[in-house]
């Protein structure tokens, strides 16, 4: 039996680096823009908001636009436990390199929601790109060595101004830089978000392949991670000519990386 080859390790830097977690980001912004202009005022990816609209309906006894927030939250579950499957031990044999097959997964089926005309419903657009928002939430989950989130933006918020009171009291140098990353995740969500309602203004239904294009980019991340010749920096520093960052940095206890199965 062949034995599986497994993620480089220029791969497993690439899916945790800064680079990445701002692109994947930015996916998130401009799904949750798309879904909630062009498919009923829902969010793919930030269920809070789908609760907390789904609260608000029930609370005005209106039954029927309560229940179009319900298969949202179910797809993205389903998305979670999808992403959790393919991280298994004995899938990893099969799915030899799991988090680029994650973002081709992505590219296709965001190219084909964009062929879905008007005519289809809202509930089935928006259950779908929920799924997806699962898949990417679960299996992007470390910025270099800290948990963070590409689909939604509370928890990141949280985490930047944490580093930046301890960079300000403290003056904690790796503080700072922890606030600059997350800083920089969450412009990126924003101008994802803006990004998707500027792109639905300008193509209706098609602007979803702008995600598809930003996807294409951030699998191509790997490809030139992984060509790149690069000096590796003992354990816990950072050193690189690519950008992936943090390249043998370890994402903390009960943190798995990106690319390995949770433990």
């Amino acid at each position: 039996m062949t034995t599986p080859r497994p993620e480089p390790h220029t791969a497993v830097a690439t899916a945790k680096s800064v680079r990445l977690g701002v692109l994947l980001a930015a996916v998130g912004g401009f799904l949750d823009a798309y879904t909630y202009i062009t498919r009923g005022g829902v969010f793919a990816g930030a269920q809070t908001g789908n609760v907390v609209l789904l609260g608000v309906d029930v609370a005005g006894g209106r039954w029927v636009e309560a229940l179009a927030f319900l298969p949202p939250l179910a797809a993205f579950v389903l998305g979670v436990a999808t992403a959790e499957f393919i991280a298994l031990p004995a899938v990893a044999k099969i799915v030899r390199r799991p988090v680029r097959a994650v973002l081709v997964f992505e590219i296709l089926v965001v190219l084909v929601v964009g062929f879905l005309p008007a005519t289809v419903p809202d509930a089935v657009v928006s259950v779908i790109l929920a799924h997806v928002a699962g898949v990417q939430v679960t299996t992007f989950r470390v910025l270099v060595d800290s948990p963070f989130n590409t689909t939604m933006t509370t928890g990141n918020l949280r985490s930047m101004a944490m580093a930046a009171f301890h960079r300000v009291v403290e003056h904690d140098l790796e503080a700072g830089t922890r606030a600059r990353r997350f800083g920089a995740v969450i412009s990126g969500f924003f101008g994802g978000a803006l990004l998707g309602a500027v792109a639905v203004e300008l193509f209706g239904l098609r602007a979803i392949w702008v995600v598809a294009l930003m996807l294409t980019i951030a699998l191509a991340l790997f490809v030139f991670d992984e060509r790149t010749p690069r000096s590796l920096a003992p354990k816990g520093q950072s050193s690189n000519r690519s950008g992936a960052i943090d390249s043998n940095t370890s994402p903390g206890p009960g943190l798995p990386s990106a690319d390995e199965p949770p433990k």
